[in-house]
């Protein structure tokens, strides 16, 4: 069976002609019973995280058999299947076409399992929501910046310092940086920001910041940034309660709330994604 869990259930349902899924997705599912099949337990389950990206179906598997010398050539003929790229527990077992994605002039082949926006129109409203929040700004901090959904797009008019942990994730920004055309400079510094946040004096040299973190949000970055943020800050958010929570800090410390958009990227359920502009009085 593949299919999804429901809410709190460790039961797998099938669902079919699922309206969230893209068509291609959708059509990949027959595709991924069969690696199913091949490659599963029966004791235990498969992940599989799958991007439609214009080359092809992007999926990463893990949790199934290991990759031994019998598993490969088998996953290795599934994979001819119009897959893009096929990888096993974090190990690329075929790409027949580099699944690079759009972030602005540049494209971007992002990790095995990278963490994305869920859909391309969500990701792009709130690209326009971060740009009209960001401003004229010619310096940006962006943290928590993934493999460049934000950067890249603002590195059409501004310097950005893009701030992320994960070393994969930001190999793959500044390789899309390196082979655009007209971008600004763009650096990367790899950073656990909720143990080593930037501190107030690392900020001032910025114009605005772009801020997207986890749905725990960024408490300990948000306290460095009431103590000496920028003018502007771009805030975006996939929970409304930790928002608030990092959004009245900053407010005790001079920054107003401008405007918040509220964009229903997760149809048919109780989740959204917001970005706010956040100005300092």
């Amino acid at each position: 069976v593949v299919g999804f869990h429901g809410r709190a259930s460790g039961t797998l349902t099938a669902v079919d002609g699922c309206k969230v899924l893209t068509p291609a997705i959708l059509a990949a599912i027959p595709l991924l019973e069969e690696i199913t099949r091949t490659a599963g337990s029966r004791k235990g389950e498969i992940t599989f995280a799958v991007i439609d990206a214009p080359a092809g179906m992007d999926i990463a598997a893990t949790g199934g058999k290991p990759l031994d010398r019998e598993l490969l050539p088998i996953l290795s003929a599934l994979a001819q299947r119009g897959i893009a790229r096929l990888s096993w527990d974090g190990e690329i077992v075929v790409t027949a076409e580099a699944p690079a994605l759009p972030m602005g002039a540049a494209q971007v082949v992002p990790p095995p399992g990278a963490f994305l926006q869920a859909t391309a129109e969500g990701e792009a409203a709130l690209l326009a929501s971060v740009r009209e929040a960001v401003g004229d700004a010619r310096q940006i901090l962006d943290l928590f910046a993934g493999c460049g959904t934000f950067a890249l797009p603002l590195a059409t008019k501004a310097e950005v310092l893009a701030v992320e942990s994960e070393a994969t994730m930001l190999d793959a920004l500044a390789h899309g940086w390196r082979f655009a055309k007209g971008l600004k400079p763009v650096r990367t510094e790899r950073r656990d920001l909720f143990r080593r946040p930037l501190m107030a004096e690392d900020l001032k040299r910025f114009d605005a910041v772009v801020i997207d973190p986890p749905r725990a949000g960024a408490a300990a970055q948000v306290a460095e940034l009431a103590e000496g943020g920028p003018g502007r800050i771009a805030a975006v958010s996939c929970n409304p309660i930790t928002f608030a929570r990092d959004a009245a800090v900053l407010a005790q410390a001079g920054y107003r709330i401008d405007w918040i958009d509220v964009i229903d990227q997760f149809r048919w359920s109780p989740h959204v994604e917001l970005a706010a502009q956040i100005t300092r009085i």
